[in-house]
This record gives C-alpha cells, structure tokens and sequence, in this order.
C-alpha cells in the first residue's frame, strides 16, 4: 500500500485547544480504525501528548523553532516521497506531494481586528495557498465550506465536510476536589455554588463582553440573596485583545461575580461542565464550536449563537439566541437559571443530539476522502 504522510505537528504543542485536539482525537481513531495503511507522522519535536497508535504507523521528529512546515516537513516529503500528505489544520508546505488540508474557519476574515497585522495576513495567504495547493480540501462544518465559496472561490466539489468527534471522556462526571481545586465548591459544602461556565479562548469573536453585559444584567433581575445568584466562570487561555474583557467585567464591577480560570486540563472539564448550571458559549463566528457538544455530552444544558456553524452543531438541543442582543442574551440566561423543566428538556436532547458526534465516524470519513484522493496507480 502507498504510505500517507501526516502532519502531526499540532501534537507537539503544550496546550491543547481546538485544531490541536482535533488532531490527537483524529489521529487516535485513525488507529483504532485502520490497522492496515502504512502512515508516517511528522512532527516538530517531540511529540507532548501521543495517542496509541498501531504497528502501521511511523513516527518522524523535525524539530525546528520555526518556519517548520516549508523549512523541514517539505524538504523531508520530497526526499521520502510519500503517495499524499494529510494537514489536519490549515497549511500545505510550499513543497508537498498530493494533498488533503482540513480548514477549520475564516474567524480572521469575520473579525480583521481581532489579530495583529501580519497575523491576518499570514492565515489570509496561507488559507489561498492550502485551498490552491490542496487536491481536496475537509471542512468541519457547512458553514465553513459555504465560507470558503463564497470568500475565496472555492470549488464546492473540491470540498468534503466531515464533522468532528466527541471523546467518550466527557459524560456527566460528578467530581467535588476538581470543582474545590478551582474554587467552586467551598469545603464541607454538599454542592457547588451555582454557576454559568464557558470555555475556550478569552477573545473578543467569543463576545465574551456582551456576555457580562447580560450576566450583570441577569443578576440585578434575579430574585435571589447574593450567595444564591449564579457566578459567571470563565476558562480559556488568554488571546488577542484579552485585556478589554479584563476591563469590562472590572466596569461593571463584577469582580466578585466572575471568575477567571485561565486554561484548564482537558482532564479537569467534564467535572466543570458537568456542575455547571448551564454552559454560555454566545461566540458571534465559529467554524464548529466543539465546546458545545462536549456540554452536551456532560449533560449540561447549553445556551449558544444563531450565527455561523453553531445552530448546525447545536440543532435542536440549545437555546438558541441572537449574540449581539444582550437583552436576550440575558432573558436567557434568567430562563437557564429560573426554569427547571428547561433545563431538564436542554439536558435530555443535549445527550441525545452529542452521541451523534463520534471520532470513529470522523475518522472513517476522512479515510475515504484521503482513499479518494490517492494518485491513481
């Protein structure tokens, strides 16, 4: 059989957020799904977290500070000449044999601003090479591909959507020390105190502003002693522009009511899902918007955007509201915290509608687009 190459760079960073988990969630089903094809993984260092993989699958450190995937991944593809390379997240080397490139979002063609300058343009020429370079391309939802249509020209027949996996670790898990450990339930108390919680990184695309506009509006609203209202906890690592979040939630003085939790361990998010009274993920662009499944999948009831791939992830199982309504956004989140029923019916679709979702499925369709686009013999 011809030998796939894998750009498994993504493996390599520390902390792992959406296109970095894609890639260890994929590849690991790749191995319990194909014991057959020979692969070779490509990475840039050692590898930081490296799924189980079986005998067919080879492991190739290039370690290279920078400019890695044209300076040291295509020299190297074109000395060992694989059969196709697959990128799991966005750029084909300028040197490359024929290619498959997951593009995950346009999120820097949505908001310019919300980059530096020459980060923008960086994703805006990489994004037109990968789609010129590419043989086919994989998007995560019919959003992105629709995206890639209609900014760059795409041809839609060159372009498979295969939606992402879920990891069977997030079920709904009761753990008291993970929520004690990031001070959300006091020692010697029964339960947590009631909170909102949203992850993923802190930027302003998450519309995480408009989002403490409407939690300070909900609180004031509520009919509730100050210990009973709900806290608004926010994990993530810290991205561009940060700062105005900082400044927002200081404004309307909310210091007391929100909770910064930097990044979190994937180890540690089931338990704070799970504990969640509702999970808030008002994002105004996102290409997938996994947090959302794995909510569902925790049995925690989910309110999200009307706007981009959200309502195609989300269907039926999400209070669905408008992110730039901040009256909504909080007659929302006052409904998440007053109504039970509500959240129960939330909760019952939202497992139903996460077991959709599986890596196994995920990774047999990417096999058949990376068959597919195999050069004929």
């Amino acid at each position: 059989m011809p030998p796939i190459a894998i750009d498994a760079s993504r493996l390599s960073v520390a902390e792992r957020t959406g296109t970095e988990r894609y890639s260890y969630e994929l590849l690991a089903a790749l191995a319990r799904t194909d014991h057959w094809h020979p692969y070779t993984l490509y990475t840039n260092g050692l590898p930081t977290a490296l799924p189980p993989l079986g005998p067919n699958f080879t492991l190739r450190s290039l370690p290279l500070p920078r400019l890695w995937t044209h300076a040291r991944l295509g020299p190297a593809l074109v000395r060992e000449r694989p059969a196709l390379l697959f990128v799991p997240a966005h750029v084909v080397p300028l040197l490359h044999p024929p290619s498959v490139v997951t593009l995950h979002d346009l999120g820097y063609l949505a908001f310019p601003t919300a980059h530096p300058a020459r980060r923008w343009l960086e994703l805006h020429l990489t994004t037109r090479w990968s789609l010129h370079a590419a043989r086919h391309i994989i998007a995560i939802s019919q959003a992105t591909k629709a995206d890639l249509v209609r900014h760059y020209g795409a041809d839609p027949t060159r372009i498979t959507v295969v939606y992402h996996g879920l990891s069977p670790s997030f079920r709904p898990t009761s753990d008291p020390a993970v929520l004690a450990r990031h001070g959300l339930q006091p020692s010697g108390e029964a339960a947590p105190r009631p909170y909102f919680f949203y992850v993923g990184t802190l930027q302003p695309r998450k519309n995480l502003a408009r989002l403490l506009d409407a939690f300070a509006s909900a609180n004031q609203r509520l009919a509730a002693s100050p210990d009973e209202q709900p806290l608004l906890v926010l994990a993530g690592r810290r991205g561009w522009l940060t700062e105005t979040i900082m400044q927002r939630a200081t404004a309307l003085g909310l210091r007391d009511r929100v909770r910064l939790l930097g990044y979190v361990p994937d180890a540690d998010l089931p338990a704070l899902l799970s504990g969640a009274l509702a999970f808030a993920f008002p994002s105004l662009y996102e290409g997938f918007g996994m947090p959302v499944l794995e909510a569902m999948a925790c049995g925690t009831p989910v309110l999200t955007s009307t706007t981009s791939a959200l309502p195609e992830v989300a269907g039926d199982a999400a209070l669905l509201v408008d992110p730039t309504d901040t009256n909504a956004l909080a007659a929302a989140l006052i409904r998440l915290a007053t109504d039970a029923p509500l959240r129960t019916a939330l909760r019952t679709r939202g497992l139903t509608r996460a077991a959709q979702f599986t890596w196994e499925r995920c990774a047999r369709e990417t096999l058949a687009v990376l068959h597919a686009s195999l050069p004929a013999k």
